[in-house]
């Protein structure tokens, strides 16, 4: 089971957040899928997701998607995931 808790931000505050939950084992592989799941849910686009910030995650426990991280203009200023342990 794992936990993540995505969180959009705006000038330094929260403006949006969900808490993704699965009960199957966390893989790296899938990682795009549990993105594109945490987006929906906040009502935001999907960014692009590149190897930088699948190991940011990995490494720290972390990742923070910026405006120019989206195909399209987004109206805030960073998307951040961080695991919950």
């Amino acid at each position: 089971m794992f936990r993540i808790w995505g969180k959009v931000l705006k000038d330094g505050h929260i403006i949006r957040q969900t808490t993704y939950e699965r009960q199957e084992k966390f893989t790296y592989s899938e990682f795009f899928h549990y993105l594109a799941d945490i987006c929906d849910a906040l009502d935001v686009p999907t960014p692009v997701l590149l190897k930088t910030s699948i190991f940011n995650y990995a490494k720290f426990n972390h990742v923070i998607f910026r405006p120019s991280d989206f195909m399209e203009e987004v109206p805030f200023d960073r998307l951040v995931l961080e695991n919950i342990l």
